[in-house]
C-alpha cells in the first residue's frame, strides 16, 4: 500500500463497471501506468444467490430505497452491474446525438464487429418466450427477439442463465476488461472506496482512498471518474462539483405475471428474449424470466401468497417506462426521486398491454407487481457537468461512463432529446490517453442515450439492473482499435461498444 500510495501514475480509475472497464483496457493497451481502484470485491464468480446478495442487496450499500420504497439495485463489484445484467442491447440513437455534436456511428460499427451482438438462436429461445412472443403478435404488437449480448457459441442447454454471475462466461461483463488491463501491467486494488479527489479549484492532484480501515491517497497526471450513476455523482460532489446528480431517470419497472398451468419454466430460460419497444407510449415490454429468489421478492409485496410457490407455472412480462427526469442524490447516494403522475399511466399501460397477451397465452390470475427502480442515469450531464470531450471544470478530472449501460431486468424505451446532453460525447482531442497534455474527460451515459442500444440497460441488468440505454455491448474478440490519440475518443469507444 505505502508503494501504491507514494506511486505517480499516468491515470488513475475509480471504478470498473463498463466505462472504466472500457478505458482501463485502452490505456494499458498504450502501454500506460494505470491504478484502478474498485470499492468491491473481485475473485472468482460462482453464479450464486449468496454472492449475489453481497454484492448487490445489502441495504444502505447496493441497495437503495426512494421515498416511495422503490428498490434500486447496483453491484458493487469488479465488474459492476454487468456482471449481473440481462445481456440486452438496443439500438444505440446515432441520429439524435449528432443533434448534440456526438458522432458516435464509427464507433457503433466498430463495437458491433467486435462484440457478439445477435438475437437469440431458435434452440435457444424457450416454449415459454415463443408463446408470449406469438400471443403478442396475434395482438397487432411488433414483438420481436431481441439483441442480446452474449457468446451465444459459449451457451450450452444444461447451463442456467447467469441471474448471479455467469461463471460460464457466456455474457459478456466489464470484468473482462479489467482482466486484460490488469495482465497488461495495469494494478487494481479491490476494497479501495474512493471518497473525493483531491486538488483545487483549478485541477485535480490525487485522491484519497480508504482501504483495510487506512486512509491513503494516490497520485497521478489524469483521473477518470467511472463510479457508476450513483458513485460518480457522489465523488464529485465530494470534490467540489456540486451540482452532479440532479435531475436524472431511474428506469421504473413492473412485472405482469399470471398462472400457465400448462407450462413450466426450464432452468435455461434466458431473460428478456422478445419484445416490444412503445415509443410513442414510453415503455416497452419483455418477456421477464427470473429464478424463484426473485419471483419471492417480486411477489411477497403484493400479498400473491398463493403465487409464491408458482415459480415455474409462471409467465411474467416485464414492463420497463421512461421515466420523468427528476430529484436529486443526497451526499452520501440517498436517492430522492418519486414517480410523477405521468409515470403511473405509462406504467399502468403497459400493464393494461401485458394482460391483454398473457390472456391471450392462455393465462390466469394476473396481477402486477410492486413498481422497482431498475437504475439510475443522466446524474453528470454534459452541457452541465462536463463538455463535450467529457471534461469537468477541474484541469484532468474525467468523469466516465458509457452511453451502454449495461443493466439487468430490462431495457428501457427511446433516447429523449432534453437528455441528450448526459451522453457521453466525445470528439475529443484532450490528450489524455497519449499523455501529451493533462486531459479531464469524463464519460456520462445520457438518460435516453443509454436507452438506445445505448438504451438499456439491462439492467439490467441480472438481478434488477436494467440498461437503460445499453447498446449492444458484448465484447467477444477483441477489435482492431485505430491509435486514439485521446482519452475522449478512448472514452467514445468504450461508449459505442456498451451500447452499439
Amino acid at each position: 500500500m505505502d508503494v501504491v500510495s507514494k506511486a505517480a501514475y499516468d491515470a488513475i480509475a475509480i471504478g470498473t463497471g463498463p466505462g472504466g472497464a472500457t478505458v482501463a483496457r485502452e490505456l494499458a493497451r498504450r502501454g500506460k501506468k494505470l491504478l484502478i481502484l474498485e470499492w468491491g470485491p473481485g475473485g472468482e464468480i460462482r453464479g450464486t444467490a449468496s454472492q449475489y446478495i453481497r454484492e448487490s442487496m445489502l441495504p444502505g450499500k447496493s441497495l437503495l430505497l426512494t421515498p416511495q420504497l422503490l428498490g434500486m439495485v447496483r453491484a458493487i463489484t469488479t465488474g459492476g452491474s454487468s456482471l449481473y445484467y440481462y445481456g440486452t442491447g438496443f439500438p444505440v440513437p446515432v441520429s439524435m446525438l449528432r443533434k448534440y455534436g456526438v458522432d458516435v456511428a464509427a464507433e457503433v460499427d466498430e463495437a458491433r464487429a467486435e462484440l457478439p451482438v445477435a438475437p437469440l438462436r431458435d434452440e435457444m429461445m424457450t416454449p415459454m418466450a415463443w408463446r408470449l412472443m406469438d400471443s403478442a403478435q396475434q395482438l397487432g404488437f411488433a414483438w420481436h427477439k431481441l439483441d442480446k449480448i452474449m457468446y451465444q457459441d459459449r451457451w450450452r442447454p444444461e447451463y442456467p442463465f447467469g441471474y448471479f454471475g455467469d461463471p460460464h462466461k457466456v455474457k459478456w461483463s466489464a470484468r473482462m476488461y479489467v482482466e486484460e488491463a490488469v495482465a497488461l501491467g495495469a494494478v487494481l486494488l479491490n476494497g479501495a472506496k474512493v471518497p473525493r479527489v483531491l486538488g483545487d479549484q483549478r485541477a485535480a492532484t490525487g485522491v484519497e482512498f480508504t482501504m483495510n480501515g487506512e486512509t491513503r491517497t494516490a497520485s497521478a497526471d489524469r483521473f477518470i471518474v467511472a463510479a457508476g450513476g450513483i458513485g460518480s455523482p457522489v465523488n464529485l460532489h465530494q470534490s467540489g462539483i456540486r451540482e452532479a446528480g440532479n435531475d436524472y431517470f431511474f428506469d421504473p419497472l413492473i412485472m405482469v405475471c399470471g398462472t400457465m398451468k400448462d407450462a413450466c419454466l426450464r432452468d435455461n430460460e434466458i431473460p428478456m428474449s422478445a419484445g416490444v419497444h412503445m415509443k410513442d407510449e414510453g415503455y416497452m415490454m419483455t418477456d421477464m424470466a427470473i429464478p424463484p429468489a426473485l419471483h419471492l421478492l417480486f411477489t411477497g409485496p403484493v400479498f400473491r401468497l398463493t403465487k409464491l410457490f408458482a415459480f415455474r407455472n409462471t409467465a411474467r412480462i416485464m414492463v420497463k417506462i421512461k421515466d420523468k427526469l427528476g430529484g436529486r442524490l443526497t451526499d452520501g447516494g440517498g436517492v430522492r426521486k418519486s414517480l410523477t403522475a405521468a409515470d403511473r399511466s405509462k406504467l399502468q399501460h403497459g400493464f393494461e398491454n401485458s394482460k391483454r397477451i398473457l390472456q391471450a397465452a392462455g393465462a390466469t390470475n394476473i396481477y402486477k407487481t410492486a413498481a422497482f427502480a431498475a437504475h439510475p442515469g443522466g446524474t453528470v450531464k454534459i452541457g452541465e457537468i462536463v463538455d463535450a470531450n467529457l471534461k469537468t471544470r477541474l484541469h484532468n478530472l474525467l468523469r466516465l461512463r458509457l452511453l451502454g449501460n449495461p443493466g439487468g431486468l430490462g431495457t428501457t424505451t427511446d433516447p429523449d432529446p432534453r437528455s441528450a446532453r448526459q451522453v457521453p460525447c466525445p470528439p475529443s482531442h484532450c490528450r489524455a490517453a497519449s499523455g501529451r497534455t493533462p486531459c479531464s474527460c469524463v464519460t456520462s451515459a445520457s438518460r435516453h442515450s443509454e436507452r438506445g442500444n445505448t438504451h438499456d440497460n439491462a439492467s439490467h441488468a441480472g438481478g434488477l439492473h436494467g440498461h437503460r440505454h445499453m447498446a449492444h455491448v458484448d465484447r467477444s474478440q477483441p477489435v482492431a482499435l485505430q491509435d486514439l490519440d485521446s482519452c475522449g475518443d478512448a472514452a467514445r469507444h468504450g461508449q459505442s461498444r456498451q451500447s452499439a
